[in-house]
């Protein structure tokens, strides 16, 4: 694949995953909540891209795969920290699109209510690898443990210092 074929998929997937991430807030947004669950919004969504044509099945799911997993952590992370959205992000919340802010968070917290319902073991941090897609947040690396940040919705590349493909989400310094 050429780096500008390469470029081209990758930016679909990024665009698929705010997709995605906007039709789960409508479905939480005009359903009867009782009824929704994160699950169930994903499915929507993923059928919702597949039926579009923007994915193929399999990229579809593993696009509410990097979903789910980032929606969990910033959930989990609120629910156990009682922190402000933005100390999870580790930026500077201004310098990212309110759009993309306003669906993960409305997101987010809708499943750290889900996450309140169950008692849930103690959490363990989620690896994030080269080639996935995430939404906006800090990144350390596992080896050289570099901060890698997004202010939006990106993929994610070897670490710029060590080249190490594996990262975790940077927990806040904030008590």
């Amino acid at each position: 694949m050429t780096s500008n074929n390469k470029h081209q998929s990758s930016n679909r997937l990024i665009n698929t995953y705010n997709q995605m991430m906007a039709a789960i807030r409508e479905k939480f947004e005009n359903a009867d909540t009782s009824d929704l669950t994160l699950q169930k919004a994903l499915n929507a969504a993923k059928e919702q891209a597949v039926h579009l044509g923007e994915v193929t099945v399999e990229e579809a799911h593993e696009i509410s795969e990097y979903i789910k997993r980032d929606i969990n952590d910033a959930a989990e992370y609120m629910m156990e920290t009682s922190a402000e959205f933005g100390d999870w992000l580790m930026l500077d919340i201004e310098i990212i699109e309110r759009n993309i802010i306003d669906l993960f968070l409305s997101v987010a917290d809708r499943t750290r209510i889900e996450l309140e319902q169950f008692q849930n073991p103690p959490h363990v941090p989620n690896e994030y690898r080269s080639g996935e897609i995430t939404g906006p947040g800090t990144l350390v690396c596992t080896q050289c443990g570099r901060n890698v940040s997004f202010v939006t919705t990106g993929e994610i590349e070897p670490c710029p210092e060590c080249k190490n493909t594996v990262f975790q989400r940077a927990q806040s310094t904030q008590p």
